[in-house]
Formats: structure tokens, sequence, C-alpha cells
């Protein structure tokens, strides 16, 4: 008897290809809710963060360097926060992923765990574009004025920066518990982080313990670098260092999480 060997082909890339990201990216934007917590939510905190005082308008109000407005300051903690906000979303739909057995089925592909977390996490990063863009518009309209330069690089700093670390957190958690509980984790989380990395207040105004803490947060490094060109200050090599060590810790994470999940007996 002649035994008959079925060789699967390794797909290219691990499996990567721009129809299985349109087709993440479109399950997220037909998800209404999704969508409008995503565009609505940072919104809301932009008005309610940026223009909290009656006595002179944010728009109006120069920060101690750098010539621009608070309300700008505000505006991309805020763009950042509905970035994280909605990149962790990505978390609760592969935990609902796992409760449907669908991460299993994925194992018996030739799909390689790196290109699946790619892909989500690519679909994760274009979805938190809306909330940047939403919010970049807005206070616009609102009268927030800044230089070109400076509406481009801070733009792309809190998408880029703050969805590729946040979308990977949110795929670590969905990988790692219980379909049910991974969206209020993943919730609970951004705001901690948010609160303690200086989204809502400034570090320096917090007591000397949490500045401490604070500066060890994933929001902090990604923080000071999109701001840092309204404030005017110099590049921050350990913001930077910061940011990347923690997208290392999550996306390491999220591949050995994906891979104990979908293990075979």
């Amino acid at each position: 008897m002649t035994a008959i060997t079925l060789d699967r082909p390794v797909p290219a890339f691990g499996g990567f290809t721009l129809t299985y990201l349109r087709i993440e990216l479109l399950r997220k934007l037909r998800n209404p809710r999704s969508l409008l917590f995503t565009v609505a939510f940072p919104v809301l905190m932009f008005f309610i963060v940026g223009f909290q005082t009656l006595d002179v308008p944010l728009t109006d109000t120069p920060l101690a360097s750098g010539g621009v407005s608070v309300a700008a300051y505000i505006m991309v903690s805020m763009a950042m926060y509905g970035t994280m906000m909605s990149a962790t979303q990505t978390g609760a739909s592969v935990a609902v992923e796992r409760a449907q057995g669908w991460s299993r089925q994925l194992r018996l592909t030739p799909l390689n765990p790196v290109a699946n977390v790619v892909v989500k996490m690519m679909a994760g990063m274009m979805f938190g574009l809306i909330a940047v863009i939403a919010t970049y518009a807005v206070a616009a309209f609102a009268g927030v004025t800044l230089a070109p330069v400076q509406w481009i690089v801070t733009g792309l700093a809190a998408w880029l920066l703050a969805s590729a670390v946040f979308t990977t957190l949110g795929l670590m958690v969905g990988y790692m518990v219980p379909g049910e509980n991974a969206a209020q984790i993943t919730s609970l989380a951004v705001v901690l982080l948010a609160f303690l990395g200086g989204l809502f207040f400034p570090l320096s105004s917090m007591p000397d313990f949490l500045q401490v803490i604070g500066k060890l947060t994933p929001v902090y490094g990604i923080g000071e670098l999109a701001r840092s060109p309204l404030t005017g200050d110099a590049f921050d090599l350990g913001a930077l260092i910061n940011a990347v060590v923690w997208l290392a810790v999550f996306v390491a994470g999220t591949v050995y999480f994906f891979r104990r999940d979908t293990r075979r007996a």
C-alpha cells in the first residue's frame, strides 16, 4: 500500500492578504454602536474637558510654551483617548471569536498567528483613525488653530502610536480572558491608564508616587510624543522607548495567548 502525502503549501506572508484586511475592517464599520462610540465619545470629551471654563475660552488660552491654545493640547489628548478606546474594542471581537470557536478553526488553516495578529492590528488602527479625524474636525470648527505641520504631526502621532499599542493590548486581553469579560477589562484598563498617564490631568498636578507610576504607562510615552509639536519640547527619546517597549510587550503577549488558546491537543 502506498502512503498518500498531502502537501499544504504555506501561503506568502503567512496568509496576510488585503482581502482578509478588508473583511476585518468591514466587520468593524458595520457595527453601528462601535462606530457611534468611536466618533461621538472623543468629541464629547473634548467639549467637556476643553470648554469647562466660562471665563476665557480655551481656544484663546495659550500654553506656557509653544504658542498654541490649551484647547489644542486637549484636542490631541482626546483624540488619543478615542483612538485607544476604539482600538481596544478589537479585544472584545476576538473574545467573541474564541467563544464561537472561530480561532480554533483558523489554526486548521496555514494562517500564521503573527499574520493574524497583524491583520487585526491594522484593522483596529484604521478604525481608530476615525476618532482622530472626528475630534480634529470638531476642534477646528470650534476655533482651534495650528500650523499645518502641527495638525499633521500631532494627528499622525496620536493615531499611529496610540492605535498600534492599544490595538495589541485589546488583542492580548481578547485572547487571554473569556469573551464576556474582555470588553469590561479593556475599557477599565484604558480609563485607568489614561488617568495615570496624564490625559485628563497633567502629571505635575498629581502626587509624586503617581507621577512615577504615570511615566511608566504606555499612555505617557505616546502622549509626550504626540503633544511635543504643540509644547515646543525637544524630542524625548525616553518617551519613544516607552511606546516601543509596550508595543513589543503587547505583541508578544498577543501571539503567546493566541497560540495557547488555539493549541490542539
